[in-house]
């Protein structure tokens, strides 16, 4: 399952506002496009592993900070819904 976590963190390595939108949207989850634009600038390049209980719960903390808790809520159940096997 590897490979399968390399591709899921790459894409939020590297997604747009757009493409998180959508996924928000595709999941049910209540986020608008400026929240999205925001959060998904915020991921460029940070490399980082949602499948990690510790970086995921520190990326959600940092996205609080910026685009405010509610929202943080809404991204987080869209990574555990990315992370479920």
């Amino acid at each position: 399952m590897k490979i399968f976590e390399n591709i899921i963190n790459h894409k939020i390595n590297t997604i747009s506002g757009e493409e998180l939108l959508k996924y928000a949207n595709q999941f049910n989850i209540k986020v608008n496009r400026q929240q999205a634009n925001k959060v998904a600038q915020f991921l460029q390049g940070k490399n980082v592993n949602i499948f990690d209980s510790r970086q995921r719960t520190t990326l959600i903390k940092e996205i609080a900070k910026i685009a405010g808790p509610e929202t943080a809520r809404e991204v987080n159940k869209l990574f555990v819904q990315f992370t479920k096997n």
